[in-house]
């Protein structure tokens, strides 16, 4: 038979049971402040002086002259949710800054997403990144290297957004690329937020194609430098005029748009990236069509396929029709972090291209591109946690070919045949901010890869 607890136990346990209640009813209270009567501040500050009243009380019955003796483990709950409380009116005291470094609205990435949790008016965010980059004195065949070691701010990002009401609102991006040097508009759209299946978009667009083009924040990807094939094959950051549908029907997100379509005439044997036209006087002759669905239904899982499909010629003579596919997987669960990633894109009329552009021999643009990478990384902090804190050691292998094949009577330039080993760490002492190091092994077919090592540091607010 069980020995009845005596009074004071009693007495103690229901003590520690009207504390969680306290806490718990903290805890549902803090999230509506905004309700409350009162200003924010006013309410936040009564928040913190009935948290620290429950912390006193908390201190007083785990001395151990105290009247009421309360088991330890009891108490350590008390804690634990008064902890947690604390948190979330931290996160009202910070404002929208707490969140976004990891919520992602309607494809665009977490800080670029702030207007859309927004109530109304105007909403500001941003991101930057600073790198120095260290390059070996020789190429892999021995030969001296060109790079000359770099510290460089790269770009400084400011979001400028304005939703009227719940249906119009317009987003921006504003990039100051080298300290300055450079200033360009990378999306600046109206959005028509109709229902979530169906909504509509115009203006200057991200198109939606790879991990990194619409999600291109420092916080989201690992390594100091975006992955080579989705800058040189994609290409990162890619951006058109144009206007579409963006939804969500049961576990598939698609984005589906109309745009004008590349210039061929930047095209070369290094890529599709100068072909590009980013909303400035951008030729419309010739237009293209892109979409991507993703599915994510489980949990940490997002499978999906994007699709560009467009004539590139804008009057120079040919067509140059271009298609790309790419397949993207990504699977996160404690603290894993995997990347699966492919494309390749074809071209048409690539001779008569050449000879239209005066390139020869292995100065040629590439009929087909083919590029790839496998990443994974690993949040040490998941099995140890450090509060906010987060340490994530990763490899990423890529591999590409900016000529995987070209025309009849032309050559392959083997330095575009290109293998990619990056080992590194980033340690992020809260979401919002990322300090990066990594090591690059570069090879490519012709033994003249440069090998380099970066520290870099990235912000989102």
């Amino acid at each position: 038979m069980k020995n009845p607890q005596s009074p004071a136990r009693s007495l103690g346990v229901a003590f520690v049971a009207a504390l969680l209640w306290s806490a718990a009813a903290l805890a549902q209270a803090a999230p509506a402040t905004s309700g409350s009567p009162g200003s924010p501040e006013d309410r936040i500050r009564q928040l913190e002086q009935e948290v620290a009243a429950l912390r006193a009380a908390v201190a007083e019955l785990a001395k151990p002259e105290a009247a009421v003796q309360v088991p330890a483990d009891r108490l350590a709950e008390v804690e634990g949710k008064i902890d947690v409380l604390a948190a979330e009116i931290e996160k009202l005291k910070i404002g929208e800054a707490a969140v976004a470094a990891d919520q992602s609205e309607q494809g665009m990435g977490p800080a670029a997403s702030k207007v859309y949790r927004s109530e109304r008016g105007v909403s500001i965010g941003g991101y930057g990144e600073a790198l120095y980059q260290n390059f070996d004195a020789k190429n892999d065949d021995g030969s001296p290297a060109d790079e000359i070691d770099e510290l460089a701010l790269e770009r400084a990002v400011v979001y400028v957004g304005y939703k009227w009401n719940d249906r119009f609102l317009f987003n921006s991006e504003i990039e100051f690329e080298d300290a300055g040097e450079e200033v360009s508009v990378e999306f600046a759209y109206l959005d028509y937020l109709w229902k979530p299946q169906a909504n509509f978009r115009a203006g200057v667009l991200l198109m939606p194609v790879g991990f990194l083009n619409e999600l291109h924040e420092p916080t989201v990807f690992l390594g100091t430098h975006r992955p080579e094939v989705e800058r040189w094959i994609l290409p990162s950051t890619w951006q058109e005029n144009g206007f579409g549908l963006f939804g969500q029907v049961g576990p598939v997100t698609y984005r589906t748009y109309v745009t004008n379509g590349f210039d061929a005439s930047g095209f070369s044997a290094a890529g599709l990236r100068e072909g590009r036209q980013g909303g400035a006087e951008a030729k419309a002759k010739d237009f293209a069509w892109v979409g991507r669905a993703d599915w994510t239904a489980a949990p940490g899982l997002l499978a999906g396929a994007s699709a560009y499909l467009g004539k590139a010629g804008q009057g120079i003579g040919p067509g140059v029709q271009t298609r790309m596919l790419e397949g993207h997987v990504e699977w996160r669960k404690s603290g894993l972090e995997l990347r699966a990633f492919g494309v390749q894109a074809d071209l048409d009329d690539v001779a008569r291209l050449n000879e239209e552009l005066g390139l020869s021999g292995a100065a040629s643009v590439g009929e087909r591109l083919t590029g790839g990478y496998l990443q994974a990384g690993y949040d040490l902090f998941a099995r140890f946690p450090h509060g906010e804190q987060a340490l994530i050691p990763f490899v990423r292998y890529e591999s590409f070919d900016t000529q995987a094949k070209v025309p009849a009577g032309f050559e392959r330039d083997p330095s575009n045949d290109v293998d990619i080993l990056t080992l590194g760490l980033s340690y992020k002492p809260i979401p919002q901010l990322v300090f990066k190091a990594d090591f690059q092994n570069q090879d490519n077919a012709a033994g003249t890869g440069l090998d380099q090592w970066s520290v870099g540091l990235g912000y989102v607010f």
